[in-house]
């Protein structure tokens, strides 16, 4: 029976994920889920692609008590009640995403961490800080992981953080989630329909724990998945969105409906 593998969130966008046991999946996605983003001086959204060690900073925040604790890899932590100041639009691949200004030492923390500026961002619109906006969910399966693996004729496995998903699939052939694409799945108590493939960028080339760029992903992925059918280039796994809230834990059934 295919089965949820792992959960894993970003509370800011392009910062180390967070593994989850369970999660409240709702119309927008989950809560906690990209729910800050880092732009530069010039407004723009900044993230792994441009500083790769970011995802050496481990972020975990709590939507009701309003605390944000960010944790360096020296062992020191920055952490707070957040207050918010001025709007700021962020242009999100193709959309503008209403956002407001994260008072505090967080900026200053991880701008010195990267060696320059930068500011964070509390999208107004809960959900709005995932890459699609409507596609709040995204699904890989360990065998899909596997099959990359063959293809870059690596001996360590591939690991899965390297793609950001939210939702991991065991159980089921590789790219099996490819033939969901318009399909009602249901996910523990949720439901989501699956809306397209994920094109991948040049984040997933990174080690999840240094930044460094260790796996030609793009590379790999472009060669072995040649001439597939697919709704975005260099595609790998597939995102969709929520037909019916509920809770997901880990372990929970996967079951593609007709």
């Amino acid at each position: 029976m295919p089965q949820v593998a792992w959960i894993s969130v970003a509370p800011v966008k392009g910062l180390a994920l967070a593994r989850r046991n369970d999660v409240a999946l709702e119309s927008f996605g989950v809560r906690e889920n990209r729910r800050f983003h880092l732009i530069g001086d010039d407004g723009r959204l900044l993230n792994g692609k441009q500083l790769g060690p970011l995802v050496r900073v481990a972020a975990e925040w709590d939507e009701d008590t309003r605390v944000l604790e960010l944790r360096f890899p020296d062992g020191s932590a920055v952490v707070g009640t957040v207050e918010l100041g001025d709007q700021v639009t962020t242009g999100f691949y193709g959309r503008q995403v209403a956002g407001r200004l994260v008072a505090g030492p967080w900026a200053e923390a991880l701008s010195s961490f990267v060696g320059r500026p930068l500011r964070i961002v509390q999208a107004v619109q809960l959900g709005a800080g995932v890459d699609r906006g409507c596609g709040a969910v995204s699904l890989l399966s360990t065998t899909s992981l596997d099959a990359l693996r063959a293809a870059a004729r690596s001996a360590a496995p591939v690991d899965p953080r390297r793609f950001r998903m939210l939702f991991g699939v065991e159980g089921v052939a590789a790219h099996e989630e490819d033939t969901w694409l318009g399909r009602r799945v249901r996910i523990g108590e949720a439901a989501v329909v699956v809306r397209g493939n994920v094109g991948r960028c040049i984040v997933t080339s990174r080690d999840p724990d240094t930044g460094e760029r260790t796996l030609p992903t793009l590379d790999v992925i472009a060669e072995y998945r040649d001439g597939v059918e697919t709704t975005e280039p260099l595609p790998f796994g597939v995102w969709g969105e929520v037909a019916e809230p509920g809770r997901v834990r880990l372990g929970d059934a996967v079951k593609p409906e007709a």
